[in-house]
């Protein structure tokens, strides 16, 4: 559960959020098009950069580090449908591209500070979604697994509540629906992109695991690590029901 405190600071970030994405829709956002961008590139070696991943603030070209890691990513169902399907005036007051873009400005901020409260961080934004790492102790994962899980339990429900509350008051929009996907590994934390442009990355299966169980709708989903390391004492709570996401075998959480 968040605390009165959390709620009121996802209640103003959702807010923020949405008045600075109004303010850059009316100030030429609506003329989006698509362009290219040539790069030239030059070699640059041991560089560094700073860095949003939790226990690595700063991350080094020259240092190879294994961590541990629980990979959250949520993801707004629908988004594609949301974007190319148009909605009645008489229902909604925005449509397509500027839905979407509303949608995204609002739900991603607060999707972070809900994780921030329990001390993950996002590392990437998906568009529609975030990517989250939240660090694992070698000596007690139980820490890193309550705290995941319970800031997922808050990204389904609280927090999208307060979303959809938003922007069903702004724009009259329906609701919007979000999938969870946790799942834990080793990761290589390194640098990633051109020379002299390079951006902090945690790579490893635990990312690619969560993001393809993010697709279920308002259900979180595990991996086989999560589940196998999670602590005991929460088993008896809990259910664990086996289910196949595609490439990945998964556990949708059931209390």
């Amino acid at each position: 559960m968040l605390s009165h405190k959390e709620v009121t600071a996802i209640t103003a970030c959702i807010n923020d959020a949405l008045d600075r994405a109004e303010r850059h829709w009316k100030n030429g956002g609506y003329t989006l098009v698509k362009s290219a961008i040539a790069m030239d590139a030059a070699i640059v070696v041991n560089e560094s950069a700073p860095s949003h991943i939790p226990g690595h603030n700063k991350v080094q070209d020259d240092e190879t580090v294994i961590d541990e890691f629980i990979a959250l990513v949520a993801d707004m169902r629908d988004s594609s449908k949301h974007l190319n399907s148009a909605i009645s005036e008489k229902t909604a007051k925005v449509s397509q591209l500027q839905r979407v873009y509303y949608e995204t400005s609002a739900l991603l901020p607060a999707l972070a500070m809900t994780i921030k409260f329990k001390e993950g961080n996002v590392t990437e934004y998906l568009g529609d979604g975030v990517l989250a790492l939240f660090q694992v102790d070698p000596k007690d994962k139980s820490k890193a697994i309550y705290a995941a899980h319970a800031a997922a339990v808050n990204c389904i429900g609280e927090t999208r509540k307060m979303v959809n509350v938003a922007l069903s008051e702004r724009y009259s929009l329906p609701s919007l629906d979000l999938g969870v996907g946790l799942a834990m590994s080793k990761t290589i934390v390194t640098l990633i992109g051109l020379p002299g442009e390079k951006h902090p990355k945690a790579f490893g299966e635990c990312v690619f695991r969560a993001t393809k169980l993010s697709s279920g709708r308002n259900e979180i989903y595990v991996d086989t690590f999560v589940k196998g390391s999670w602590p005991t004492s929460e088993n008896g709570k809990l259910r664990f029901l086996e289910r196949s996401k595609g490439e990945v075998s998964g556990y949708l959480i059931s209390a």
